[in-house]
């Protein structure tokens, strides 16, 4: 079968032949439908991910470890549980039974395969404890993530949703209350956090982290020895750098609680998935999806012109 291959660490997945996987106990056979390329994908390929070690020593290796197919009885499923040098990107995996779901038949397999990058956004329910009628900050809404976490703002009752990104047109088309461009000098950023909080942000989704989140931290810090209103910061993603710095004032008197995406996932995370769902079932969220065939995998990659839309890889 052919599957896209990389050889070295930060290399380009190229279209090789490779063995057909054959099942063994308690494992089924998937003829791959659709997977999506995300950040986490091209990070642990670069090696820059924390999770990059297997990966890296695995190589060569087939990036990404989940997707949508089709089992022998011709059901649709999202699949995971691939361990590296497997991976989706492939004609055919073969992966644990129980790592396997049923998807619904309304959902097309390139829109299924990014589901993830909605549910990602409903971290500021699961981890933000977000309520109706509160203001979000989503950090970095011109990405896929960011924009899917703006309309999942607006289905989860937010009173009011800030966005930030530095491509001005961008921020324009992503549907916020406000938006804070980031690509200014370090005090007008401050300012700019500052004149959109209004009464404050309730729950900050954080793409960003690096510059933008450190800023934002220093502009939470009150003027006088008021206390502050509480702002519970969920952190996602890194896409402007993994460290910030911090200082002690930013905690004892801003109001900041800093949470992990992961936090309750275990007891929340199935129903933030099945909301997910329903709401795509009933159109009421769209995921933007550009598809490009496996042959074309090296092309796939090297694309910079997506534009808030999720690269999903179908076969051809």
């Amino acid at each position: 079968m052919k599957a896209a291959v990389v050889d070295r660490p930060g290399g380009i997945p190229a279209l090789r032949e490779v063995p057909d996987p054959r099942p063994g106990d308690g494992e089924v056979r998937v003829t791959v439908a659709a997977v999506a390329v995300e950040n986490v994908d091209r990070a642990i390929v670069a090696g820059t991910h924390y999770t990059a070690a297997e990966f890296q020593a695995a190589l060569p290796a087939i990036p990404c470890f989940d997707g949508i197919g089709h089992l022998a009885d011709g059901s649709t499923v999202g699949f995971g549980g691939l361990r590296p040098p497997h991976g989706a990107l492939a004609e055919h995996v073969v992966v644990p039974a129980a790592y396997t779901v049923p998807i619904p038949e309304e959902i097309a397999a390139p829109t299924a395969a990014a589901l993830s990058s909605a549910i990602t956004a409903m971290t500021m329910r699961t981890a933000g404890g977000l309520t109706a009628g509160e203001t979000v900050l989503v950090q970095g809404a011109t990405g896929v993530a960011g924009r899917l976490a703006v309309q999942v703002a607006r289905l989860l009752g937010a009173g009011r949703v800030v966005a930030t990104g530095r491509d001005p047109v961008a921020l324009e088309e992503v549907g916020a209350d406000a938006v804070v461009n980031t690509d200014v000098d370090d005090e007008r950023l401050i300012q700019a956090f500052r004149a959109h909080a209004g009464e404050g942000y309730d729950v900050v989704v954080d793409y960003l982290w690096g510059r933008p989140t450190a800023l934002l931290a220093r502009a939470l810090v009150p003027d006088s020895f008021t206390l502050a209103k509480p702002t519970r910061l969920v952190q996602v993603g890194e896409s402007a750098g993994p460290d910030i710095r911090l200082s002690a004032d930013a905690l004892r008197t801003s109001g900041l609680e800093i949470y992990g995406a992961g936090r309750n996932a275990a007891s929340g995370m199935a129903a933030a998935y099945q909301q997910v769902v329903e709401w795509v079932r009933a159109g009421a969220l769209t995921i933007p999806v550009v598809t490009m065939p496996l042959s074309a995998i090296a092309e796939a990659w090297t694309r910079t012109d997506l534009r808030g839309r999720r690269l999903v890889i179908v076969p051809g």
